[in-house]
C-alpha cells in the first residue's frame, strides 16, 4: 500500500474503528482479494465489532497497492456513504481535547542512605525459594496423589509466582495430526504418535485433564479451541494446548507460523491463541495460557555454523530423520503483500508461545523415537519439574536440542515468545 493511503488509514483510525460496518464488507473483501478467507477469520476471531473494525485497518495497511481503492469501492457498494467521503477527502479536523489542569508536582525527598555497617543487619530473604536440584530424575506419579505444595517452594498466588496448586491444575488440549488426506499433498507424521503419547503422559503427571484430538482438519480444530475457549476455567489455575502437525511459514503481526489441518487448510499460531485471550476466555484472565508448536515454521534447513572444540559436544540425529515443512505459503493470490510491513508485539498478557524451531526453518522428527523437540521437552520436565520453574526449563530444552545434528549436518534450535508475568511451577507427583 502507498503511503498516502496508509496516512489516510491512520489519521482516520478513531473514526474507521468507531463507525465501520466491518461485517458488511467481508465478501467484498474476500471476492476483490484483499483478504484471503484465513484472514477474515482472524478478524472476526479478534472480538467484537470496534475490536474487528481496529484488526482490519491494521490488516488493510499491509496489503498490496489496489487495496486501498478496492477498499473504498467496498465501502461504496455497503452503503457506508459517509466513511468513504471521509477517507476521499482525506484527514479531517480532529476535536480539541480539553487541556489538562495544571498541577504542581510533589517535591520528591530523597531516601535517607544508610551507612554499610546498618546495611550488612539486613536479612536478605529469597523471592521464590527452591529446593537444591536432585540429580536423579521425579519418581513416578502413585495413583492420583499429587503434592501441590513442595516443600521449600512457594505455591501460592504472589507478585512472583503463579498459582498452580488446583485439582486438577488445569486442562491440556492436544491435537496430533499424522495421516493427512491425499488432496492435501502432505507426508503422513510417522513418529507424531511417540510424541503425543509422551506429553499426555508427562502433563498427566503433572496433574492436568489431558485430551487427545487426533487427524482433525482446520474446521474441526477451530472447533475444539472454540470449545476450549467456552469452557469455564474457574477451578483451574492453568490451560495448555499442544499442536502437532505440518506447519509453513506465513505473514504475521504477531505470533508467526501456522498449522495444518489434515486437509491441508492451515490456521495461523496468531488466530490458535485469540481463542484464549482474556476478551475470548474471560475464565482464563491472569491465568497462564500456554501453547507448544510442533511443527516447522517454513521451509529453510539451517546447517549451522562452526564452534571451537572447546563448546562442541554435538549429538548426530538418525538418517531417517524427517521435518514437517511446508514451502512458504503467500497469504493472496492477487495482491502482494509488503512480508512483515507492520510487526507487532501482542498485547494479551499470559500467553507464553513455544516453538520447536525458530520460524522459517524445519523441524526434525525421527519416526521412531518421535521429534527431536518434543522427546528432549519431556526429560527435561520429567527431570526438573519439582525444582525448576517452567522458563528455565525451556532454556535447558533449547540448549539440548541446539547440540543435535540431523544427517551429520543439519541444525535446530527452539525458542518462545514469552508473555508471562511471574514464574510457573508446575505440580509434580508424590
Amino acid at each position: 500500500m502507498e503511503e498516502q493511503h496508509r496516512k489516510i488509514l491512520r489519521q482516520n483510525r478513531i473514526i474507521l474503528v468507531r463507525d465501520l460496518d466491518p461485517s458488511s464488507l467481508y465478501d467484498a473483501l474476500f471476492q476483490k482479494g484483499v483478504f484471503t478467507q484465513g484472514m477474515i477469520d482472524e478478524i472476526k476471531g479478534s472480538g467484537g465489532k470496534q475490536n474487528q473494525a481496529r484488526q482490519l485497518v491494521i490488516d488493510l495497511e499491509t496489503r498490496g497497492s489496489r487495496a486501498f481503492p478496492l477498499f473504498l469501492d467496498c465501502l461504496r457498494e455497503s452503503g457506508q456513504q459517509d466513511l468513504l467521503e471521509v477517507l476521499l477527502n482525506g484527514s479531517p479536523a480532529a476535536p480539541l481535547q480539553p487541556a489538562a489542569p495544571f498541577a504542581h508536582r510533589p517535591v520528591v525527598k530523597p531516601l535517607p542512605i544508610k551507612s554499610p555497617i546498618e546495611v550488612k543487619k539486613i536479612d536478605i530473604v529469597p523471592i521464590c525459594p527452591v529446593e537444591i536440584p536432585s540429580k536423579s530424575p521425579s519418581p513416578a506419579p502413585e495413583k492420583d496423589y499429587f503434592k501441590p505444595r513442595p516443600e521449600g517452594r512457594t505455591r501460592r498466588d504472589s507478585l512472583q509466582c503463579y498459582k498452580m496448586d488446583s485439582n486438577p491444575c488445569g486442562y491440556c488440549l492436544i491435537i496430533n495430526n499424522v495421516e493427512f488426506e491425499l488432496d492435501s499433498r502432505l507426508s503422513h507424521r510417522k513418529g507424531s504418535n511417540v510424541d503425543c503419547e509422551k506429553l499426555e503422559r508427562r502433563f498427566k503427571s503433572m496433574n492436568f485433564t489431558v485430551e487427545v484430538k487426533t487427524n482433525l482438519r482446520q474446521r474441526q480444530i477451530k472447533h475444539e479451541l472454540s470449545a476450549l475457549s467456552r469452557m469455564d476455567h474457574s477451578s483451574y489455575d492453568c490451560c495448555v494446548v499442544i499442536m502437532l502437525s505440518h506447519g509453513t511459514e506465513v505473514t504475521h503481526k504477531r505470533f508467526p507460523g501456522a498449522v495444518y489441518g489434515v486437509d491441508g487448510q492451515h490456521i495461523t499460531v496468531q488466530n490458535i491463541t485469540n481463542y484464549l485471550k482474556g476478551e475470548n476466555c474471560p475464565s482464563l484472565q491472569g491465568k497462564p495460557k500456554l501453547f507448544f508448536i510442533q511443527a516447522c515454521g517454513g521451509d529453510e534447513k539451517d546447517i549451522g555454523f562452526e564452534i571451537s572444540p572447546e563448546e562442541a559436544s554435538l549429538s548426530v540425529g538418525g538418517e531417517d530423520d524427517e521435518t514437517d515443512a511446508i514451502p512458504t505459503s503467500s497469504s493472496s493470490d492477487s495482491l502482494t503483500d509488503e512480508v512483515d510491513a507492520r510487526v507487532t508485539l501482542p498485547s494479551p498478557s499470559d500467553i507464553l508461545v513455544c516453538y520447536s524451531t525458530f520460524p522459517g526453518y524445519v523441524a526434525w522428527r525421527d519416526a521412531q523415537a518421535g521429534s527431536w523437540y518434543i522427546e528432549t521437552l519431556d526429560r527435561i520436565l520429567e527431570e526438573n519439574a519439582a525444582t525448576d520453574d517452567l522458563v528455565t526449563m525451556l532454556m535447558m530444552v533449547n540448549n539440548e536440542v541446539a547440540q543435535n545434528s540431523a544427517k551429520g549436518l543439519y541444525k535446530q534450535m527452539p525458542g518462545n515468545f514469552n508473555f508471562l508475568r511471574k514464574l510457573l511451577y508446575f505440580q509434580t507427583s508424590a
